[in-house]
């Protein structure tokens, strides 16, 4: 079944304004979808994409959070803050368990355990490798790590990452999978033609390096149209060329 024709609207535009930021100018839109899109897709690009983080990990010699650690600047609450920052994409849709550990002597002069100092398996990538985990003031102190990366949307509390944990005696922490870092959406009156009542959408999207803002453009357009297919009931509308454009042979 369809019903009656509408215009399209076209990505006129994709501005590259960083290694991990760009823009997309969609027009034209008919008045009022502006905000309708632009709410819509930031919503899903900011909750939806998916990502990885890690979700669990402990260090040997340490049993629990609230510990100070010989040898290490930093105690275990700021190494857990700072590993909730390390960026991954993971190539699997199953939690990876990667175990890493570093000598003082081997750290220079600072002191400085880097996220890239984290040997990876296959399938496995760090996107911020300049990432701070903590300083080893220790040169004799060895620091052994195993982490748990797991795959998912959104936002993991910790009270859900406790309870799935892999192995009990690692410590959990709450994750945010996202790779969308921030999104921003403006819309403007716009005109083809005589037709002055349109407008124009401009979405900017800026990514932790694991996914291009293209990518996760595209991914979260194809989750909202899977989800307005479902509710459609089957109802077809068909597409008219974009205001201005001329008419095909066909028409």
């Amino acid at each position: 079944m369809t019903t009656k024709v509408i215009h399209e609207a076209e990505l006129a535009a994709v501005n590259q304004l960083g290694p991990n930021s760009a823009e997309f100018v969609i027009r034209p839109l008919f008045y009022g979808y502006g905000n309708t899109l632009g709410n819509s897709i930031r919503r899903v690009l900011l909750s939806s994409i998916k990502g990885a983080a890690i979700t669990a990990f402990s260090i040997d010699g340490v049993s629990h959070e609230y510990t100070a650690i010989p040898g290490v600047r930093e105690d275990v609450v700021d190494i857990m803050l700072n590993l909730k920052n390390i960026r991954f994409k993971s190539h699997s849709d199953e939690p990876v368990e990667v175990t890493f550990e570093i000598k003082g002597k081997d750290t220079g002069e600072d002191g400085k355990v880097l996220a890239g100092s984290i040997k990876l398996p296959a399938g496995l990538e760090i996107g911020n490798p300049d990432q701070i985990i903590c300083h080893i003031d220790d040169p004799n102190y060895t620091l052994k790590m195993h982490l748990v990366v797991e795959t998912g949307r959104g936002y993991l509390n910790i009270e859900k990452a406790s309870a799935d944990r892999l192995h009990s005696d690692m410590i959990a922490l709450d994750a945010v999978f996202s790779p969308v870092l921030r999104v921003r959406y403006k819309v403007e009156n716009t005109r083809v033609g005589q037709d002055t009542n349109l407008q124009q959408l401009t979405i900017t999207v800026d990514t932790d390096g694991t996914i291009t803002p293209q990518e996760a453009f595209h991914e979260a357009n194809a989750i909202l149209v899977n989800q307005y297919t479902a509710l459609a009931g089957g109802l077809v509308v068909e597409s008219a060329p974009a205001p201005g454009s001329e008419p095909s042979a066909d028409d």
